[in-house]
């Protein structure tokens, strides 16, 4: 299928995606770490008082997660959506209007499940469910919300907050919320349930069965998968959660290091339509082993480089990644358990990868007051990412033989 035709066909389920992976934002460390200045003078926080709280608010959404997600199971995008966006913009006020600071766990909890885990999940799951062959075509398109999202809001907010408020600028993400409710449910209007897809819809997973998340969950190969689903979550969300002590320890001003950034957007949206297309030509098993690969490469570029050039190579390799990872693992659960509890089980991955953005600015950060500098972390991290590329290596090579014929 021509890529106009389908956008034209599929242009409603595709739009009502990348709408929700693009105000997911609200909830992403990348958009709440833009205020981290303003809130932690209101509050008179610590650097490590602050990653505390967002490590118990994050840590406490990824537990509600694994029960949340698996409503995709039974109910449509059309009733969860506008649902998850009021929540999400009350989160949003709550920012705005929290008087204390002991709120904020609960603030950062309300941001981050509904934001990061929620608003996301539908959209990736939602994708993997309503198209089987062009899978990685539709999660490609829908999920350049994120992009879109990274690329714009900093530099929108950024500039507002020279001028307006931060509380006011909170009410105008909560507002942004609220107005894509009735658009979701307009561009949602004709959306099939998940029991008539599951009646209909013959993506199977290994075994030629649709597996459940309690099957998928003892399944050996979950448990290869767990390192690779932590890794980027946490060291991206590190990596981004600590730039400004990133740019002190290469002698750089931080807005220089920012400046980088739009660079590495850019791969990342390459890399993640490369990875859709590469994902319906040769599957996700050929694919996935080998997606973390550029990580190592870009930690250890990280922990060396020594000028603008070479922190530009290691941003390269980390939007390569980046890029892939928010289409490969999406297909990887369809593709190998089934998609009819696919809510379920990919509840328990958003779940996993939640949990490594909580761990990963608080293990990096205990590490920096321990003595061990950023720079021989991230040595370390682009060795851990050797790990989980040999793990998913013996992991897919060995469920390979279980899939469908088909696939």
């Amino acid at each position: 299928m021509r890529l106009l035709d389908f956008l034209r066909d599929n242009l409603p389920f595709l739009s009502a995606g990348m709408l929700l992976t693009f105000l997911s934002s609200f909830g992403q460390t990348f958009f709440i770490s833009l205020f981290a200045g303003e809130i932690r003078a209101a509050f008179d926080l610590s650097h490590g008082q602050w990653g505390g709280i967002y490590t118990l608010g994050t840590t406490a959404s990824a537990l509600v997660m694994v029960w949340a997600g698996g409503l995709t199971d039974f109910f449509r995008v059309r009733t969860l959506a506008p649902i998850i966006l009021i929540l999400l913009a009350f989160a949003c006020l709550s920012m705005a209007f929290n008087p204390v600071w002991w709120g904020l766990i609960a603030v950062i909890f309300a941001l981050r499940f509904t934001g990061q885990g929620m608003t996301s999940h539908l959209a990736v799951v939602a994708m993997s469910r309503w198209f089987i062959a062009t899978r990685g075509k539709a999660l490609s398109i829908a999920t350049l919300g994120f992009a879109l999202g990274e690329a714009l809001l900093p530099l929108v907010f950024v500039a507002l907050l020279a001028v307006y408020d931060w509380h006011m600028l909170w009410v105008a993400a909560a507002l942004i919320a609220l107005v894509g409710v009735p658009v979701i449910h307009r561009l949602l209007r004709l959306e099939r349930t998940p029991q008539m897809l599951a009646e209909t819809d013959q993506s199977l997973g290994m075994e030629s069965r649709h597996w459940t998340r309690n099957q998928a969950l003892f399944h050996w190969l979950f448990w290869f998968m767990v390192p690779a689903l932590l890794g980027p979550a946490a060291f991206n969300t590190a990596f981004f959660f600590h730039q400004v002590h990133f740019a002190e320890l290469k002698g750089i001003p931080h807005v220089q290091l920012v400046a980088l950034y739009p660079f590495y957007t850019s791969v990342g949206i390459v890399a993640m339509v490369l990875s859709g297309w590469a994902l319906d030509r040769f599957g996700t098993a050929r694919l996935i082993p080998f997606f973390q690969l550029p990580m190592v490469a870009a930690f250890g570029i990280f922990a060396i480089s020594d000028n603008t050039l070479t922190l530009l190579a290691g941003l390269f390799f980390l939007g390569l990644t980046t890029g892939a990872n928010t289409t490969l693992p999406n297909a990887f659960w369809a593709e190998f358990y089934g998609t009819a509890r696919l809510g379920s089980i990919k509840a328990m991955a958003a779940a996993v990868m939640v949990f490594g953005s909580a761990i990963g600015p608080g293990l990096t950060g205990m590490g920096i007051d321990l003595g061990l500098g950023l720079e021989s972390q991230y040595l370390i991290v682009a060795g851990y990412f050797v790990v989980t590329t040999i793990m998913m290596t013996i992991g897919i090579t060995r469920a390979k033989p279980l899939l469908p014929v088909a696939a």
